[in-house]
């Protein structure tokens, strides 16, 4: 490995073979890795930009054993950095820019992922990280998965969500039960067939992740299905990308009035992607679909024929994946991507289920730390 400074000793070159990534004196003087700039128990920062000396110019950069020592003209402040650390965070390489590409760990399914739908036994899981470890890994590639082996008494879902975060209360409660009701509130808790959808694209911060328990399923029907909303925008993209892009750069608005003392509003697009064009959300729930008023009138014709054809696509039996549960298993979904659904069912038998919101960013905290993700 070759260590150079640019003519003007703002930027640090490394060599290694054909390639050379360049960091730039600023970048390195903030991301010191110092006890004086970083706590060494828990990595957070000490520092703020104030604390960075506005001329980051270094004076000499030289390999020092298994260290690369930079130091800086302005102050002489000499900092220690492992070669492999700054491979990992280059951020002088180029990077697909391609809208609607998968976030990085995910796959794209479809219908085929029936043949080896990822599952978890809980037992297994609260006995066994590696158990575990291999469960989140598949929520996180898959965005969905399986549980099996619960205990069949109420609130068992909440064992499910102490792997790996805390339960996220609405105005639901805790949780809710999915059950027919004479009255209900929710066509979630009727009889009739559901269209795949994410739940509560009302709520602004929307629950990420969602539970399913099943304690009763005699009832004719009542199939669950699942699809990937990523892979669906993704078939959208290819097929129709104007259409595509029109769904990203508009916000859809949706709300909720079904109870006393609650009117939930948002807007957000019906799909978000990050600044850098990767998958971020899908949110599709024609039960919530509120007015579009946030599309411009002359595009309006164009977002509703590549709203419809998103929903078409969604529909299509290739994209999902069917299963009944029985009592003792529950799935799990990424709200934030894979969209559930289920088809009708008849008044004969039983069919109980309870679902509970949790958070997503507590599924991938735990994935990560199970992994020694360093940051």
């Amino acid at each position: 490995m070759q260590i150079a400074l640019s003519a003007d000793r703002q930027e640090l070159h490394l060599s290694h073979g054909n390639q050379v990534v360049r960091f730039h004196g600023v970048w390195l003087r903030d991301n010191a890795q110092d006890a004086a700039t970083r706590d060494p128990r828990n990595g957070q920062r000490l520092i703020t930009l104030a604390d960075v000396p506005a001329d980051c110019s270094m004076s000499s950069a030289r390999q020092d054993g298994d260290t690369i020592k930079v130091t800086f003209a302005a102050d002489g402040k000499v900092v220690s950095f492992c070669p492999d650390w700054l491979r990992a965070h280059a951020y002088d390489v180029s990077r697909d820019t391609t809208p609607g590409r998968l976030p990085e760990g995910t796959q794209a399914w479809d219908s085929a992922l029936s043949d080896h739908m990822p599952s978890g036994d809980l037992t297994a899981m609260q006995g066994d990280k590696a158990a575990l470890l291999r469960w989140l890994n598949a929520m996180r590639r898959y965005g969905f998965a399986k549980v099996t082996g619960l205990p069949t008494h109420e609130g068992n879902l909440f064992d499910i969500v102490d792997l790996f975060g805390y339960v996220r209360e609405t105005n639901y409660g805790r949780l809710f039960e999915v059950r027919t009701e004479v009255n209900p509130v929710n066509l979630a808790y009727t009889g009739l067939g559901l269209q795949a959808h994410t739940d509560n694209p009302y709520r602004d911060p929307q629950p990420t992740v969602q539970v399913l328990a099943c304690l009763e399923n005699s009832a004719q029907g009542g199939e669950n299905m699942v699809v990937d909303g990523f892979a669906a925008a993704q078939r959208l993209r290819d097929e129709n990308p104007y259409g595509f892009n029109l769904l990203t750069a508009h916000t859809a608005r949706f709300s909720y009035t079904g109870s006393d003392g609650v009117a939930l509003h948002s807007r957000r697009p019906m799909i978000e992607l990050s600044p850098d064009g990767v998958l971020q959300a899908v949110r599709f729930n024609a039960r919530s679909a509120a007015p579009l008023v946030d599309v411009p009138f002359d595009d309006m014709p164009a977002y509703y024929a590549a709203y419809r054809r998103l929903s078409t696509i969604i529909d299509d039996p290739a994209m999902e994946v069917q299963f009944k549960l029985t009592p003792g298993e529950a799935f799990v979904v990424d709200n934030t991507r894979v969209l559930h659904a289920r088809k009708g069912y008849s008044g004969a038998g039983t069919r109980w289920l309870q679902g509970c919101y949790a958070d997503r960013d507590g599924l991938l905290s735990t994935l990560a730390a199970l992994e020694g993700t360093p940051a």
